[in-house]
């Protein structure tokens, strides 16, 4: 599958390409990442009750939630029309890499669609990921973020009225408003940059993510587990593809404890220096470490 465009050579090392829609099918599993948040979780998966295109599974990625998370899978699953999974790991830390690898291992999709379960999307979220799909490329989507004080009341009802999202943008509710601007026809950009790489909004054919091994185990705690992929993509000879305008996503505001480990630094600082594209602790390790699904 790939999507049809015309290249334009830019400047400064991007490539900018004019979108048209129309892809072939592809089977897309959604991974969503989780941890002992159900209220933002059903957030998340009530944006997929109304898909222009309906992913065909969903798979939640739980890095040690505790049972009410169990409970509310079980209950969703019936509002669904396609396969909702729960792929959970015992609570060691923050380690994201290894709970995707392991949903990653499970899914049945072509196409593998990545979001943090603190995200909502809007109908056209699956639909802009596959239709932005592209042979060599890997796709980063953009967030807009929901403000601390409209996070209680934000659903996908919101996300989804170009209105509402307006209105809110001008109270000062959102932020990085830019990106609600809806031109579909407008220009992707090409770059092998790791500037702006978010694992929370990220799409990639699952043959590439095997072939890489998937993310860096060695990663504990938060931070640089997705650079350190891209970087890998990027020495696989892939590309990041950015639409301004497309799969984009609404982060809801929530408390943050980001502290970047030196040994974090260190394993990306390492796949930078490094040509080898293939990381020894990754997918390969995990596959057979499904704990409840």
């Amino acid at each position: 599958m790939c999507v049809r465009s015309v290249a334009f050579i830019g400047n400064k090392g991007y490539n900018f390409t004019t979108h048209f829609t129309g892809t072939d099918k592809v089977k897309a599993s959604v991974i969503i990442t989780t941890y002992n948040n159900p209220v933002y979780l059903k957030k998340a998966l009530d944006g997929f009750l109304c898909q222009k295109k309906a992913p065909d599974e969903i798979i939640i990625a739980d890095d040690g939630s505790g049972g009410d998370t169990e409970e509310l899978i079980q209950k969703s699953s019936a509002l669904f029309s396609f396969p909702l999974l729960h792929v959970w790991q015992e609570n060691k830390g923050f380690r994201a890499g290894n709970i995707r690898n392991r949903a990653i291992a499970r899914a049945l999709g072509d196409y593998i669609i990545l979001l943090d379960g603190d995200c909502i999307v809007n109908q056209s979220f699956v639909s802009d990921h596959l239709s932005l799909a592209e042979e060599g490329c890997f796709i980063q989507g953009k967030r807009v973020i929901v403000n601390k004080k409209a996070v209680g009341f934000f659903d996908h009802q919101h996300a989804n009225s170009f209105l509402t999202l307006w209105k809110m943008a001008l109270t000062g509710r959102l932020s990085n408003v830019h990106h609600l601007i809806s031109l579909p026809c407008t220009i992707s950009i090409k770059n092998k940059k790791l500037k702006g790489i978010k694992s929370c909004n990220m799409s990639f054919f699952k043959k590439d993510v095997i072939a890489v091994n998937g993310f860096n185990e060695n990663f504990v705690g938060w931070g640089n587990e997705d650079s350190e992929l891209a970087c890998r993509f990027f020495k696989y000879g892939l590309t990041k593809k950015v639409h301004p305008f497309m799969a984009v996503c609404f982060h809801l505001w929530h408390p943050t404890n980001k502290i970047l480990t030196d040994k974090n630094k260190e394993l990306l600082s390492a796949a930078m220096a490094s040509d080898v594209y293939y990381c020894k602790d990754g997918i390969s390790t995990t596959n057979s470490g499904i704990e409840k699904a």
